[in-house]
């Protein structure tokens, strides 16, 4: 099978060899407080602060879900106030997360499907901690770009800004020095098993968590963020973690450099050309977000209307799996991840059997 599923997707083409090696190797068995753990997590650090180049002033926690992120992000950077930016079922979780924590939460959302306009227009009340922004909407296929989120953070520079990459990462080029957290999981841009999330933090971010702890303010237990930064200076967790995952990330993150980041950047974007290509001269099947400049070069949404049952077991039948639209939409659309995992030669086969 070849899975084109927005997460769990496809598996890195070398995540097979990896997991063969870990349990021959007893990967599986070591202690999160052995030697050899503080070795992967120290690797896997280092690599992924290469990736997205990041500032000395930001820290990387590990986490079980980008639900969780959300969460954490919210009880540990967060008092009273919220804003959020809502365009998807996605965005609209981290909106509802704050509200389940009884934070006082405002938002602005537009349609599925849509972006926002004059987006350095949009007023964000004065007692607001923290904005929170979804680069890639995975539900709807949007894409926000950075340098309107930068704009925000220009405009409110004593807010907190918190961007989910979680299905976009590690395609962005992301200036850091501009927002101040950012968070993923590994079973989508990572090509990996679900169960670890990673987030980064700022130094700023830190201090807030901190100020509130000191306040009397409820951040959550081990995962909150002097737990974890106090965990991390020494490469460890405060808890038993999933070895296996952090192995593997650490793997495959080296795989990617040595491939190149920059080539897999411009492959997404070439793959991505030609699926959006092939929609827009299609008869029947068209492109979910009509803006170009909104369109998710990495979770691609088709309106496929009542053909989607059929698309989806056609293509089933040739041994390739795509996601259904999301909610509302599952029964009249399909999506497309385009991943770091997922080649040319699957894109055409894909396109040539719709």
């Amino acid at each position: 099978m070849m899975y084109f599923t927005c997460g769990p997707t496809q598996l890195y083409p070398t995540v097979n060899d990896h997991i063969k090696y870990a349990l021959t190797n007893d990967i599986l068995s070591i202690s999160h407080r052995d030697m050899q753990f503080m070795q992967i997590y120290e690797r896997l650090e280092n690599n992924l602060k290469q990736i997205f180049k990041l500032p000395s002033d930001f820290h990387v926690f590990f986490l079980s879900s980008s639900l969780e992120a959300m969460e954490k992000i919210i009880q540990n950077c967060v008092n009273k106030y919220s804003f959020h930016f809502v365009n998807g079922d996605f965005s609209k979780k981290f909106y509802t997360t704050a509200l389940e924590l009884q934070k006082i939460a405002k938002k602005i959302e537009v349609a599925p499907g849509h972006g926002f306009k004059n987006i350095a227009k949009i007023k964000i009340p004065r007692k607001v901690e923290l904005i929170c922004f979804t680069h890639n909407e995975t539900s709807t296929g949007v894409e926000t770009k950075f340098r309107d989120i930068y704009k925000i953070k220009k405009i409110y520079p004593d807010k907190l800004i918190a961007v989910d990459i979680v299905s976009s990462a590690p395609n962005p080029i992301i200036d850091f020095s501009k927002i101040d957290l950012a968070f993923f999981s590994v079973q989508k841009g990572f090509g990996l098993p679900s169960g670890l999330s990673i987030l980064f933090a700022n130094q700023k971010a830190i201090d807030e968590s901190i100020y509130l702890q000191k306040n009397g303010i409820n951040i959550g237990s081990h995962h909150n963020f002097p737990s974890l930064l106090q965990k991390s200076i020494k490469f460890q967790t405060p808890e038993t973690p999933n070895v296996l995952n952090f192995y593997l990330l650490q793997k495959v993150t080296e795989d990617m450099m040595k491939k190149g980041i920059d080539r897999i950047r411009k492959e997404t974007e070439q793959k991505s050309k030609i699926i959006y290509n092939y929609f827009y001269k299609h008869k029947q099947f068209k492109p979910f977000v009509i803006n170009k400049d909104w369109q998710s070069k990495t979770t691609i949404a088709i309106n496929t209307g009542n053909e989607t049952k059929k698309i989806i077991k056609r293509l089933r039948k040739n041994k390739i799996i795509v996601s259904n639209g999301y909610g509302q939409f599952r029964n009249m659309q399909i999506r497309i991840a385009n991943f770091p995992v997922h080649t040319l030669i699957g894109v055409k086969k894909l396109l040539n059997l719709i």
